[in-house]
């Protein structure tokens, strides 16, 4: 009878540490697949030219509704990694022939990327249904 209360004690024990591995497996799955789906190209398909004063801490795609049509929204953010406040000029060119960008932040007006401090901002790509095949994100400083 001991050996039995023993066998089913282990049994709920490896039961336990199952359901576990399993769960992580699916939440490892489930944090890949979104990953993917905010990837804005396939791996390698990504060429970035960032300036030296700034770090790419994100950059991921969704579609929004933007003029009426769901379309491509690029979403970047950079952090200042100087000891001087910082603006960025923000390019993004497509293998379609399409562009965006923009300065970061938009205004020098409410001051400009403190030191340690990020910043972010999102590009919408009129008409622009799909994802881009290629992508070259180019950051660069300047545009007071």
């Amino acid at each position: 009878m001991k050996e039995m209360s023993r066998f089913a004690g282990w049994m709920a024990v490896l039961t336990a540490l199952a359901v576990m591995v399993l769960s992580a497996c699916a939440t490892l799955n489930q944090d890949e697949d979104e990953a993917d789906k905010n990837a804005c190209v396939a791996p390698g398909k990504l060429v970035k030219q960032i300036a030296p004063e700034a770090e790419l801490e994100a950059f991921t795609c969704s579609f929004e509704r933007w003029e009426e049509a769901d379309t491509l929204h690029f979403h970047v953010t950079l952090k200042n990694v100087t000891s001087q406040p910082q603006r960025f000029r923000v390019n993004i060119f497509m293998d379609n022939g399409k562009a965006v960008g923009g300065l970061m932040p938009s205004s020098s007006k409410s001051g400009l990327v403190e030191p340690g401090q990020s910043a972010s901002f999102v590009y919408p790509v009129p008409a622009m249904p799909v994802k881009p095949n290629e992508v070259t994100l180019m950051v660069t400083t300047g545009g007071m």
